[in-house]
């Protein structure tokens, strides 16, 4: 049973990062730590292929759809839907190259998404005629009635990060996913940035597809991503990448037949990379056990007290700071130092941040209201 946010012992949770030991790590939004759970889980699979070679390769299968069912929790799906990837851009380009184009056709997305998301589409331009709209940020905000205008009859999709990397902006995928719904055109979510930290409820959002690597908010390694696919789209979607393990009976190795699986696994080609899947599992398992609303709360009061101390200093805050437009990214400048002076002063302190147009800093569930008065501190 989920504990209270007001009982949470975040201290609990904060010792299973022992990076807490060396650094403020708020760069969570780039690569995150791992934590001792998932360190465990995968030396335990480690252990097992050193010793005994492929012998229990039957319980990595086990673990890997223990994996695909906590995958699918976490964003409210079937497990049916779910497919893994090697990284986010894995799964855009599935969407991408995937879907049956016609000249003259075009998709919406944003100016300030991760290229991740833009150059997929961008090439769909020589090779299919597709056309790339991209609507302006604005006061760090992405107008819901912008983006819509940019849809016309032509329109096959919409993508967009749930969260946008170099603001914290955070899109109302309801919405949109709504609008979407009604016009009858894909509805693609990079969900990099929210998913583990952002609760995200797939069908509620009317998303088609959805796309995140392990390796941020999820606290997992890299290489190890979600995709998901609508059941109503897994037919409408071509495979590009169709392998051997495709296919239905596909240890069936010599009777050939290209009958593709009857869900998302159809979008896996090949072999698993086995560690990563069993330290994916282990980093949803722990943000499960906490439970991702508690986590969004958290975070929220986290990025809340931070952009409160950095405008009373007199910085310039870029991240939106009405609380659904935010996540756990906060990007601030000063008109008195460089980001880069400021990065170097934060990282004399030992405070992991990165720059991105500014100072981005991304703390999540274990950082501390401490850690964030110490960072405040630090910074002139």
């Amino acid at each position: 049973m989920k504990r209270e946010t007001s009982i949470i012992n975040w201290n609990e949770w904060r010792e299973q990062f022992p990076v807490t030991e060396n650094h403020i790590y708020l760069n969570h939004a780039g690569i995150a730590p791992l934590s001792l759970r998932v360190r465990d889980a995968m030396r335990e699979f480690l252990n097992d292929a050193t010793d005994d070679g492929a012998i229990h390769s039957e319980e990595w299968a086990a673990t890997a759809e223990a994996c695909r069912q906590s995958a699918a929790k976490l964003i409210h799906a079937n497990a049916d839907k779910i497919a893994f990837m090697k990284n986010t851009t894995q799964g855009i380009l599935l969407a991408a190259n995937g879907i049956d184009w016609r000249v003259g056709e075009n998709v919406v997305t944003t100016a300030v998404e991760f290229p991740a998301n833009v150059y997929p589409w961008w090439s769909l331009k020589e090779r299919h005629g597709v056309e790339t709209r991209m609507v302006a940020e604005r006061d760090g905000r992405i107008s819901i009635g912008e983006l819509e205008a940019a849809i016309d009859s032509n329109t096959r999709v919409l993508t967009i990060s749930h969260v946008e990397f170099a603001s914290g902006f955070r899109h109302d995928i309801q919405r949109i996913g709504e609008i979407c719904r009604a016009k009858g055109i894909w509805f693609v979510v990079d969900a990099i940035q929210s998913v583990g930290v952002i609760d995200v409820d797939v069908e509620a959002c009317c998303i088609d597809i959805l796309a995140a690597d392990g390796h941020k908010w999820l606290c997992a390694p890299e290489g190890a991503a979600i995709f998901y696919c609508a059941e109503e789209r897994q037919d409408q979607l071509i495979n590009t990448n169709l392998g051997w393990a495709s296919v239905v009976n596909p240890r069936d190795f010599l009777n050939y037949n290209l009958t593709p699986k009857l869900d998302a696994t159809r979008f896996e080609e090949g072999s698993y990379n086995s560690v990563g899947l069993f330290g994916l599992f282990a980093a949803i398992d722990l943000l499960l056990e906490i439970g991702v609303p508690h986590i969004e709360r958290r975070v929220l009061d986290l990025t809340g007290r931070l952009i409160d101390g950095l405008q009373s200093k007199g910085y310039n805050v870029a991240t939106p700071t009405k609380e659904s437009e935010r996540s756990g990214i906060v990007v601030f400048r000063s008109n008195r130092y460089s980001t880069t002076e400021l990065y170097e002063v934060l990282k004399r302190a030992n405070v992991v941040s990165a720059e991105r147009g500014g100072l981005r800093l991304s703390p999540h569930y274990y950082n501390t209201i401490e850690e964030i008065e110490q960072v405040l501190e630090t910074l002139p």
